[in-house]
């Protein structure tokens, strides 16, 4: 069977690692009469620069892509259209059985996207997240991705949940877990011989707060904006709040006249690999995010988490009290006080995310699927 990869993006490259080891244990696993699964891996370019993307596959030991877009930043509507255009190009070359595309970036919709074009069936790793706001281009993307595949492999019973909600067949719903679980397990047992980040900032267990901040609604948005820094600035007075710096994130507080109040209040840092970030994680008091792939590992790790948001896909962290949903403005005081809100007892006793094969049973569903 051949399978086409698509990613672009940092948790896809995480995302994509996982599934792929689980491809070569497959292949080494068949017998004399079966078919192995040849995979072919193609990077959009969407994250391009070495911090954001090279680093990954360096720590991951991810094999370097087949395909190197060089798609690079643009709008959303530019860069979804120039990786349609260049994605349909590798398609027709390959002629793949099958396109696997993660999550819901415009690489997971331009991929999508390409291959329903070409008539070749869709298989959505992390489908059937849903926030509800579609003025979050994720939402989006993840929807049409969504009713684009015929294989949806959904991380929880919720989002297993939405798909059916939508009108989508159960038969083309598989619940799998999540990935990124699988992930945490592997790469959370390696991380302490691979990372010497805390002793680069000089930073101690437990004695800071790691804060990562990049989406378009926190960033576009002036007061937004200048309230989450302020505020983690104010903190900062009090414990070292760290800052691995997203590249959007700088320009916009370059734009809003904020950055240097930021590198001068912050542990600011370049952006870092998957490694580096898993370390600082499992060491941080609390966690301050945008993300949604930072608000599970929060939980992963046992972490406290605090998401700067309105809504989150991840909406079974809100139920079980171990992530608060915080608008800017209140941000301070949610730090102080977050013993009050967020508990974290017996917090992976029923992982609503899986046991940590997802991977494996991505790759047993996708070898089924092709006698059938």
């Amino acid at each position: 069977m051949k399978i086409v990869t698509i990613i672009g993006a940092r948790p896809q490259f995480i995302k994509a690692a996982t599934v792929s080891r689980a491809v070569t244990e497959y292949n080494k696993s068949l017998t004399h009469n079966q078919k192995p699964i040849e995979e072919f891996l193609v990077h959009t370019g969407q994250h391009y620069d070495e911090n954001m993307s090279d680093v990954f596959f360096e720590e991951l030991d991810i094999p370097q892509p087949d395909y190197h877009l060089g798609i690079g930043s643009a709008s959303h509507g530019a860069q979804t259209g120039r990786m349609l255009e260049e994605i349909e190009k590798v398609l027709l070359n390959k002629e793949p059985e099958r396109v696997l595309v993660y999550g819901d970036t415009n690489s997971t919709l331009a991929g999508a996207l390409a291959a329903a074009k070409l008539h070749i069936p869709v298989a959505h790793v992390e489908a059937g997240l849903r926030s509800f706001n579609r003025q979050m281009p994720e939402e989006i993307n993840r929807v049409l991705t969504d009713h684009i595949a015929d294989m949806l492999f959904a991380p929880t019973q919720t989002a297993v949940e939405n798909l059916k909600n939508e009108g989508i067949s159960e038969e083309k719903i598989f619940l799998v877990g999540d990935v990124m679980y699988d992930a945490s397990l592997y790469y959370g047992k390696r991380v302490t011989e691979k990372s010497n980040i805390l002793e680069q900032n000089h930073l101690q267990p437990r004695q800071y707060i790691l804060t990562t901040i990049h989406r378009a609604e926190n960033t576009d948005d002036p007061v937004r904006l200048r309230t989450i820094f302020e505020g983690l600035s104010q903190i900062a007075e009090e414990i070292p709040v760290v800052l691995p710096l997203h590249p959007r994130t700088q320009a916009a507080l370059i734009r809003e006249n904020l950055y240097k109040t930021v590198i001068d209040s912050l542990v600011v840092i370049p952006p870092i690999g998957y490694l580096d970030m898993v370390m600082l994680e499992k060491n941080a008091r609390l966690i301050a995010t945008d993300s949604g792939g930072v608000q599970k590992e929060a939980y992963f790790y046992s972490v406290p988490c605090i998401t700067v948001r309105q809504e989150t896909e991840w909406i079974e962290l809100v139920d079980m009290g171990c992530n608060i949903l915080v608008e800017p403005h209140s941000l301070v005081w949610f730090i102080r006080e977050i013993k009050e809100y967020v508990s974290l007892n017996g917090i992976l006793g029923n992982c609503p995310y899986g046991n940590g094969y997802s991977a494996k049973k991505i790759i047993n569903y996708l070898s089924h699927h092709q006698t059938v």
